[in-house]
């Protein structure tokens, strides 16, 4: 059976990395394919990815792997600020509550503030960089001089002054980190286009009679949407440290939520005597961004055009 199969594959992997495509479904397969090759091949990508895919699972499951309630807490006179043990594997917090299961349910909070943040951000950026690019003249001038403005403002700083305006909670923390993240998107994209206004195949899609929203929708964007997905994926470290920066300071999710960053403000007092309390919640989020940090590394060696499969 194994010989047998061996033909097969080196029939498919030859069918797919063919340089003479009989079919877009053919050329996309092999450029996917290929782009995969090249993701495997990087072991610190699989390991970011690996992560990633933990957190997934761990937010998905987390009525099932968590022992405890995360808002719940135990007798305060016997459960409060217990060590490390086989019980409470990280411990309680000064509520009583078990960290562990806080930690697995705060994973649920950080998914949710990435993912929104990822699909607000991302097509405004995406909308506002190649209609810049290809309109150029007044429109980008005004569209780049906004997203200049939002650049020159550190990232923390504008979101606590839009949740300030906004007032606390989960919801407004999305919404400033959004508002925060889009300008960079739009710089990405506003440069491919320029890049890609120019080529022969836009020239010829033009001259067919395709109108401008036609042309940045349907051809322009597509081409634009790899560098994006990288640049995201870099950006979700950023988006978990202000959300949980937010948190710390009392602006992001509110209490008895098991948000990461309330979570160490809450056990900042106790860090001397019991660490575990602020260290915890705080290697989830180092582990996390390390995750996204990665992943976003192989992407975009994976997605590199000028790159070649070997």
């Amino acid at each position: 059976m194994s010989e047998l199969a061996q033909p097969s594959q080196q029939h498919w992997r030859a069918w797919l990395l063919s340089e003479r495509p009989q079919s877009r479904a053919q050329a996309r397969l092999g450029r996917a394919y290929a782009a995969w090759r090249r993701f495997t091949a990087n072991r610190l990508a699989l390991i970011g990815l690996a992560i990633v895919l933990a957190l997934l699972i761990v937010a998905a499951f987390a009525g099932v792997l968590a022992p405890y309630s995360p808002v719940a807490g135990g007798d305060l006179r016997t459960e409060r600020l217990l060590a490390p043990s086989w019980a409470h594997p990280f411990g309680t917090d000064d509520q009583a509550r078990d960290i562990l299961s806080r930690i697995i349910y705060g994973s649920r909070l950080t998914l949710y503030v990435v993912v929104l943040v990822a699909v607000i951000a991302a097509p405004i950026g995406l909308l506002v960089g190649t209609v810049a690019g290809y309109a150029g003249g007044f429109l980008d001038a005004v569209l780049m001089r906004i997203t200049d403005i939002f650049l020159a403002f550190p990232k923390l700083i504008l979101a606590l002054a839009f949740v300030a305006a906004l007032g606390p909670g989960i919801e407004n923390a999305v919404i400033a980190i959004a508002i925060t993240s889009w300008p960079p998107y739009a710089r990405i994209a506003r440069a491919e286009t320029l890049t890609i206004r120019s080529s022969e195949f836009i020239a010829a899609v033009r001259l067919m009679g395709a109108s401008p929203w036609r042309i940045v929708l349907r051809h322009i964007m597509p081409l634009c949407i790899s560098s994006l997905i990288v640049r995201v994926t870099l950006d979700m470290a950023g988006i978990i440290l202000t959300a949980a920066g937010l948190g710390f300071l009392g602006l992001g999710a509110q209490p008895p939520q098991p948000e990461w960053g309330a979570m160490i403000a809450s056990g900042r007092r106790f860090v001397l005597d019991q660490w575990w309390v602020a260290a915890a919640p705080g290697a989830a989020i180092f582990i996390v961004s390390l995750g996204f940090n990665l992943l976003g590394d192989g992407l975009r060696d994976a997605l590199d055009p000028k790159a070649t499969d070997r």
